[in-house]
């Protein structure tokens, strides 16, 4: 087989070898290897014309996709002053305001994407802006950055936006509530009814309104069923030749900064903070809010679902995706391919093309403010300072009343002393990393699996409680730890529950665009990824 000139390819593609340039250069390299000992069905010339049709189909589908828009929802042509964009890091006024001379070059380095004018950014204090030339990479495989869209994200002045500060408040008051405590905890119970009156809400109610059971929690399959924390995030990891468990550093409780207005102001100007965090001890399970938000400040960036594919690896062969070609093989097991290596592989492979994705968003398209900007505005208005049009169902909510009888102000309480990261809002990258790397494992894992002997953490997070509910799947569960990873960002007052909703969507096109571009590389029988999308909907790769 392997000396025909003409051979079929992979996918019916034919591969003609006879004309007399290629015939010349397959004797030129049948006389060069001598002795060449290779077999296969294909001859080095025919392997190399198809890896060459490989790739350039999979280009030219990227190419031949419709051109996105683009939209943004307005707010740096609509003030002036672009207090409903991210300006950290650069010079601002005692109001909090950037310097606008500042923020024109930090736009024309973008617009221009120059080396040399991002060099010129004047800045606030010591800290850098995170990457923005980020936003300009290409890569080899799966969608370029910039042929993805995403939604309108809310405007400043918007009850959309009001209600998602109204969540970040009542979460950063939150934050020491055990999880296994909510439905009796009065704060968490008056969260869920001052969410509840919101007119433009847009995380999950049951029957209308906002419960104990819905609180904090993501709008995907599974994210309401069971324990508020993923599964992923309590089971053991086997981890080359050791187990590891998850129990880790838990910040003390009431332990939170940027509360003063002062230095509020310093961070949002670049300064370094002059507190840290101090962590509790023994280790323990992710059991509030604060341990979730701690877990997602250090982790490195597909460290989560590492570790669920670890799990899931763990769970043996019936956990793996029906469609997986080995699975009724007699002969053979999957490695190099449909096996631990490329599930591993892919897992770790798609979160900086989801990175790339959210930082084109980022920075060349929303520029969205950050929580705490946006706190700093509640603060100036509610002392008189500043008459900035936010939406007035914010000034109803409790929280603030909250706030502002613990703290002095009415600035968001962050759990990071550093506040957020150097970068725009939204997309939040977690989400998009989250949103493509699960959407990975889901292809590759056998989504209604149930997981075995389900456990929830103790209110004080020393130990694991057996749980004893409707039935945990890993589709569920992968879909519970891509909210868990998205809002703990939120819940740490970095974030918006529009980032994280967004994000997750964003990270999961990234992922089935990279299955697109592989699902031709295989020589296994192999009928396409099968996998669940976080609308409910099953789409075939």
């Amino acid at each position: 087989m392997g000396q025909n000139s003409n051979q079929k390819g992979k996918n019916g593609r034919i591969i003609n070898c006879k004309n007399e340039i290629h015939e010349k250069e397959a004797a030129n390299i049948n006389s060069n290897l001598g002795k060449h000992s290779g077999i296969g069905p294909l001859t080095p010339l025919q392997r190399r014309e198809e890896a060459f049709q490989i790739r350039q189909n999979a280009a030219q589908f990227q190419r031949d996709l419709p051109l996105p828009g683009h939209p943004c929802n307005g707010d740096e042509n609509l003030y002036a002053n672009k207090i409903g964009n991210f300006s950290k890091t650069l010079p601002h006024n005692k109001l909090g305001e950037v310097d606008i001379d500042a923020y024109n070059i930090f736009i024309q380095a973008l617009t221009t994407g120059n080396p040399d004018i991002f060099e010129a950014i004047p800045l606030g204090g010591i800290m850098k802006l995170a990457n923005p030339q980020g936003s300009y990479a290409y890569d080899l495989m799966g969608p370029d950055s910039h042929h993805l869209t995403m939604l309108v994200p809310p405007t400043f002045s918007s009850v959309w936006r009001a209600s998602e500060m109204a969540e970040d408040y009542w979460g950063a008051l939150t934050r020491d509530v055990a999880f296994i405590n909510y439905d009796t905890n009065p704060l968490t119970i008056e969260a869920a009814a001052d969410l509840s009156k919101f007119s433009d809400f847009r995380g999950p109610k049951q029957d209308g309104v906002v419960t104990t059971k819905t609180l904090f929690r993501g709008n995907l399959p599974g994210d309401l069923v069971g324990p508020y924390i993923s599964q992923f995030f309590y089971k053991d990891i086997p981890f080359g030749n050791k187990t590891v468990i998850q129990r880790y550093n838990s910040p003390v409780c009431g332990n939170n900064f940027m509360v003063s207005y002062d230095k509020w102001l310093d961070i949002q100007n670049g300064e370094l903070p002059n507190s840290s965090i101090t962590f509790d001890s023994p280790l323990r399970y992710i059991r509030n809010g604060r341990d979730l938000g701690q877990w997602v400040h250090v982790d490195f960036t597909y460290q989560s679902t590492l570790t669920a594919c670890l799990v899931l690896l763990s769970f043996g062969s019936r956990a793996l995706d029906p469609q997986n070609p080995y699975l009724n093989s007699r002969t053979q097991d999957g490695f190099v391919t449909f096996g631990t290596a490329q599930f591993l592989d892919f897992v770790t492979k798609a979160a900086r093309l989801a990175l790339e994705a959210a930082w084109f968003q980022k920075f060349l398209v929303q520029r969205v403010l950050r929580p705490e900007a946006f706190g700093g505005c509640v603060q100036n208005n509610l002392t008189g300072a500043t008459t900035y049009p936010i939406n007035k169902e914010l000034f109803k909510s409790n929280a603030l009343t909250k706030i502002f009888s613990k703290y002095g102000t009415y600035l968001l309480p962050m759990a990071y002393p550093e506040g957020s990261p150097n970068h725009p809002a939204y997309p939040a990258g977690h989400a998009c990393i989250a949103g493509a790397c699960v959407t990975i494992l889901k292809a590759f894992f056998n989504e209604s699996f149930i997981i075995p002997d389900p456990v929830v953490a103790s209110a004080d997070g020393i130990s694991l409680l057996p749980y004893s509910g409707e039935a945990l799947t890993v589709g569920g569960e992968l879909n519970k730890l891509a909210s868990n990873i998205s809002i703990g960002r939120n819940l740490a007052g970095v974030h918006w529950r529009s980032d994280s909703n967004s994000g997750l969507k964003l990270g999961e096109s990234v992922a089935i665009q990279i299955l697109q571009d592989y699902k031709n590389t295989y020589n296994e029988n192999f009928n396409g990824f099968t996998l669940t999308k976080f609308d409910g909907t099953t789409i075939i790769i």
